[in-house]
């Protein structure tokens, strides 16, 4: 019992596969790799139809994922959700990753320090934000880990905090200090460092911009941030 192969066709909107007939009737489709072993008139058995079908599962499993990788670096949890989301069967998916992480396309370790600079770079988060986005990407916590441990939290809430006190211009002292001690707060700084570079920006500004606050504003008897 089997199926014959009645035509071999390479694929229009992907060059690199070709769609089986078997029998009449398209059957799947294989990278032309796989596909060079298959001849017209050649009887598959059941079984042999079996594994191509799985091979093609695989293939176009990987090819989904690598497309989803050529916008950006995304951790193996982040692929895993979004194969399931096109109903990929689980051993499928098991089996992708897999093949992926022999060709190097995925590595946690590498998307969290990715992640970790592009935050550092474009939005600084504190270690607690950082710890948490990285937990929902699937991170291990030894991983997320190592990659916080070279981070400056005084420098990096120093550098969030910039465009955030330019727009708190003319404010008096004390409201200041509160909204950037909340901005800085929201992004998951520690009490500490928030604190520290909250008064660190106050006489940065007193000292080059006597414009900036509210005229005659004083910090006397300001209350400490909470």
């Amino acid at each position: 019992m089997g199926q014959t192969i009645t035509a071999l066709e390479r694929q229009k909107r992907h060059e690199d596969r070709i769609s089986v007939y078997l029998d009449g009737e398209f059957a799947f489709g294989l990278p032309d790799t796989e596909a060079a072993h298959l001849r017209v008139g050649q009887v598959l058995s059941d079984e042999a139809i079996e594994a191509l079908r799985a091979i093609d599962a695989l293939s176009r499993a990987v090819d989904r994922a690598v497309r989803l990788l050529a916008r950006r670096p995304y951790s193996v949890e982040e692929i895993r959700r979004y194969l399931a989301s096109k109903d990929i069967a689980p051993g499928v998916i098991d089996a992708a990753l897999a093949r992926l992480e022999d060709l190097g396309y995925v590595d946690d370790r590498a998307f969290a320090q990715y992640w970790v600079e592009n935050r550092e770079r474009f939005r600084p988060r504190g270690a607690r934000a950082l710890r948490y986005e990285l937990r929902q990407k699937g991170i291990a916590d030894a991983i997320i880990t190592q990659v916080l441990e070279g981070l400056d939290p005084a420098e990096s809430a120093y550098a969030a905090a910039q465009d955030k006190a330019r727009r708190l211009r003319g404010l008096d002292r004390r409201t200041f200090r509160t909204r950037l001690g909340d901005f800085l707060a929201r992004r998951g700084f520690e009490y500490e460092t928030i604190r520290e570079v909250v008064g660190r920006l106050v006489a940065d500004l007193e000292a080059n911009e006597t414009d900036f606050f509210a005229p005659h504003d004083t910090d006397e008897d300001e209350p400490e941030i909470e």
